[in-house]
């Protein structure tokens, strides 16, 4: 059960760099190093990427190494693969961590208790539907990562396979 995918260290501060590449290497275990190009976007910082192949699942463990972090602006995908949906991480300093399961398009599947729950918060009047669906998508992460991801265009991308 082998899946593919990306994280994308959008915004680092230069002292955190070694740290990612640990992290991600006890993750992935083998070791790791990032091609670590500046961030146009947040001068002072680093970006780098990088593409994964292993079993379902890592995704979620890069996510979880990684988040917390201070000044850490990271996203985290993986595809979907035979046995499951894909995913996505989105992770930002301020609004933390987001975390979406994604279907075979690419799209973002929302499960329906978080639907129903959404609606119900709504309809007390606790907050407005079109407010708990935007975030359910993950728009304010969107907004807040758009110019890092811009920023990226055209950066070098590295494949690393899991090692089993």
């Amino acid at each position: 059960m082998t899946t593919r995918g990306v994280l994308y260290v959008h915004s680092a501060p230069r002292a955190l760099c070694p740290h990612i590449e640990w992290a991600v290497a006890s993750v992935l275990g083998s070791r790791v190093s990032l091609d670590w190009t500046r961030q146009p976007a947040s001068p002072g910082t680093w970006r780098a990427e990088l593409s994964w192949q292993g079993e379902a699942g890592i995704a979620s463990r890069l996510a979880s190494a990684l988040r917390g972090w201070q000044l850490l602006r990271f996203e985290v995908t993986s595809e979907p693969c035979q046995h499951g949906e894909g995913e996505r991480f989105s992770c930002t300093p301020e609004l933390g961590i987001y975390h979406a399961v994604t279907g075979v398009h690419g799209d973002i599947m929302i499960p329906e208790d978080r639907l129903r729950a959404a609606a119900d918060r709504a309809a007390r009047g606790e907050s407005d539907l079109h407010a708990e669906i935007t975030r359910l998508l993950g728009k304010p992460w969107d907004d807040e990562l758009e110019p890092f991801r811009h920023a990226g265009e055209g950066a070098p991308v590295r494949w690393l396979h899991q090692v089993v």
